[in-house]
């Protein structure tokens, strides 16, 4: 943290409503004793911090080899807010939520350490205990702090099926799959780095969250183009064969949901017929990542 404040201590950084100099942020890390503390989560800090960026010569840091390509590359100065520098005091962290755009994140920490707990989304998991997801999952109710969640739904989530849970050190990193619920809360003093991509794995996922939840979509900036028809154009004419493969993908998932709907109705009219007017039954469509959500 000193080598920060040597180079950037008057730089204004955003640390959820407020926007202050690094130093501010700093003493109030050092000094709080809030149960949850404000956390420094700021999206421009490359521009902010004249970080290069990739393996030429000068680069500072760059993407691990695990991951793969990120497609989202394609777009650009066009591609949506996809890296944060994540600076908080021990209690600070963030609620329940997935990756905005249906996207993967890799997230390494750089001091300090973080606990971490998810699950993957899919309807053979229920959501974590204690989240509340609207039928078109465009709105999440959840506790209002990490350490509410902790003191009421913690053992509970330990329990359910699907939870993953670890700690990560500094020097490590770690991979959120698209679509997979997540909380983290700073353990001690953290500083970490995180960026969300597009893998190939997942391209359908991205292509059918941008096209049928438009509402949903973040990130972009707003310059008349319909962000599902440019990353589409820009994938199809970069990597014609990959396009094809996303676009049969989400051509099979739809007719899976329909085949699932179709079978749902005749399972209903049987039962009326039969005399079962009265009982009920329930259905649910997977999410976007029922393929594959590992």
């Amino acid at each position: 943290m000193e080598s920060l404040l040597e180079r950037y201590s008057e730089t204004k950084f955003i640390a959820e409503a407020v926007e202050w100099p690094l130093q501010t942020y700093v003493q109030y890390m050092n000094g709080n004793s809030d149960e949850s503390p404000l956390y420094l989560f700021d999206r421009s800090f490359v521009e902010k911090m004249q970080i290069k960026v990739g393996r030429a010569e000068g680069g500072q840091y760059w993407a691990p080899d695990c991951f793969g390509e990120d497609l989202f590359a394609v777009l650009g100065d066009k591609r949506p807010d996809s890296r944060w520098l994540i600076i908080g005091p021990e209690r600070s962290g963030s609620t329940f939520h997935k990756d905005p755009n249906a996207t993967s994140a890799w997230n390494a920490v750089l001091r300090g350490s973080k606990y971490w707990i998810m699950f993957p989304s899919s309807s053979s998991f229920p959501p974590p205990p204690g989240v509340f997801v609207s039928e078109d999952q465009s709105e999440v109710t959840s506790p209002l702090s990490i350490a509410e969640w902790l003191i009421e739904f913690h053992s509970e989530a330990r329990e359910t099926r699907g939870c993953m849970e670890g700690i990560c050190e500094a020097g490590e990193v770690l991979h959120v799959p698209s679509g997979w619920w997540h909380l983290v809360v700073n353990l001690s003093p953290s500083i970490a780095i995180t960026q969300n991509f597009v893998p190939k794995a997942h391209l359908n996922n991205v292509l059918a969250f941008l096209r049928d939840k438009p509402g949903q979509v973040s990130g972009f900036t707003h310059n008349g183009k319909d962000p599902y028809k440019l990353f589409s154009q820009r994938i199809q004419e970069n990597y014609p064969g990959i396009w094809s493969e996303a676009l049969i993908e989400m051509g099979n998932r739809k007719e899976r949901k329909k085949r699932k709907w179709e079978a749902l109705v005749q399972v209903n009219e049987e039962q009326i017929n039969e005399g079962g007017l009265g009982k009920e039954f329930s259905f649910g469509f997977g999410d976007a990542d029922d393929a594959n959500i590992s």
